[in-house]
């Protein structure tokens, strides 16, 4: 069946990003190693929160700075945390192909607010090539989780089995497959547009 709309992770398929850079950053902010950045943020639930939309900006910064004992400047952390983020240049014709014949796309991402804002400010072709955001932020459910596949597809105004979508987790296409979507693990460009190909998705590239 060809897909009748197109979604794409964010993070390791349309822009790369550095996990090491961000601990290493907001460390520097906030005066502490990186290992206690990572404990903080990473070692319980307070990541998953912030990008689930559990958590605003305000109230991550606060339980940020009770869970390392610091209190950096909120501007500050935030930019650290934010400018680990750059294109991943390969995809960026193979969008821009996909835009230039008309199919329709989206944005389906599990992330927080800063870094949208952030990545959304930043990068122009997330602004004018996309369609659809659907962000787990906004819709309070993160992959793997069936609930934001389901509004996903509500957002694109497609059935589920009509949607075809791309993530470099193997647990969100498992996600993603369970709730109906067509969805394949990102390895390269080349290998997504092979996938669009062999559903007769026909575009420049």
């Amino acid at each position: 069946m060809t897909p009748k709309f197109l979604y794409f992770d964010l993070g390791r398929v349309l822009l790369n990003f550095s996990v090491e850079r961000m601990t290493c950053q907001m460390g520097l902010a906030a005066g502490v190693p990186a290992d206690t950045v990572h404990q903080a943020v990473f070692g319980g639930d307070l990541h998953w929160r912030y990008e689930a939309g559990r958590l605003t900006s305000a109230q991550f910064h606060e339980e940020f700075c009770l869970a390392t004992g610091t209190r950096p400047d909120r501007a500050a952390l935030e930019e650290a945390a934010n400018d680990i983020f750059e294109i991943n240049l390969p995809m960026l014709p193979l969008v821009a192909g996909l835009r230039a014949a008309r199919h329709p796309m989206g944005l389906l991402s599990n992330i927080c607010e800063s870094h949208w804002a952030y990545c959304h400010g930043r990068y122009r072709f997330l602004r004018d090539l996309f369609d659809v955001t659907a962000l787990s932020y906004e819709i309070r459910e993160a992959k793997p989780d069936r609930a934001i596949f389901e509004a996903a597809a509500q957002l694109a105004g497609h059935d589920p089995n009509e949607i075809f979508f791309v993530d470099d987790v193997a647990g969100h296409v498992e996600g993603a497959k369970a709730a109906g979507f067509d969805a394949v693990v990102f390895q390269s460009a080349p290998q997504v547009a092979a996938e669009l190909r062999r559903r007769n998705i026909h575009f420049n590239y």
